[in-house]
């Protein structure tokens, strides 16, 4: 079965209850956001593909004034995310902005460095702050593999703020690489 991997997420978040579109996208920002983000611009039409390929089921429910389409793993669904959980994960793939922006930073005057690199280390401190937060959570629910994943995540971006500062001192020591490229 050809699924995007934003197929796959809404899949994974449906294994344990039946969610919204909406409730998804708010589990995704509580989540896999920090390693595999998703819009409601891609969840609201797989969730239609996913419903029109037997995947998922959507029932009409009220919320209060407003009704909702909640969705469901459907058997066939819940084996088609044991088949992709099964299978050999693909290649990391890093797109990361702000080391695009430092890999052409010799355009940029020497002084400017270390300051991009000082935002990029504080950026990833307070995601290491945000995940610390979010782990506290998921360990009183007892989500081991979450924890696992977030440990992952903390440790992650613990490391690279450190590479951050590292590289920010260096810089600001006047030691600057010639470009290689």
């Amino acid at each position: 079965m050809d699924l995007s991997a934003t197929a796959y997420v809404i899949l994974g978040l449906l294994r344990d209850r039946p969610r919204s579109g909406y409730e998804i996208k708010a589990a995704v920002d509580r989540s896999t956001r920090f390693f595999w983000a998703a819009s409601y611009g891609q969840i609201y039409p797989e969730l239609k593909r996913l419903e029109e390929l037997g995947l998922v089921r959507g029932s009409e429910r009220s919320q209060g004034r407003r009704s909702r389409t909640v969705y469901a793993l459907t058997p066939r669904g819940r084996r088609e995310l044991v088949r992709w959980l099964s299978e050999p994960a693909g290649l990391l793939e890093l797109r990361d902005e702000g080391l695009l922006k430092l890999f052409f930073a010799d355009a940029l005057p020497p002084e400017a460095t270390p300051a991009m690199l000082a935002a990029k280390r504080d950026r990833h401190a307070a995601t290491v702050e945000r995940l610390r937060e979010i782990e506290r959570q998921a360990a009183a629910e007892s989500a081991d593999f979450e924890c696992m994943v977030l440990r992952f995540g903390i440790e992650m971006n613990e490391w690279i703020a450190e590479w951050c500062e590292r590289e920010r001192r260096r810089l600001a020591r006047g030691q600057r690489q010639r470009r290689a490229a």
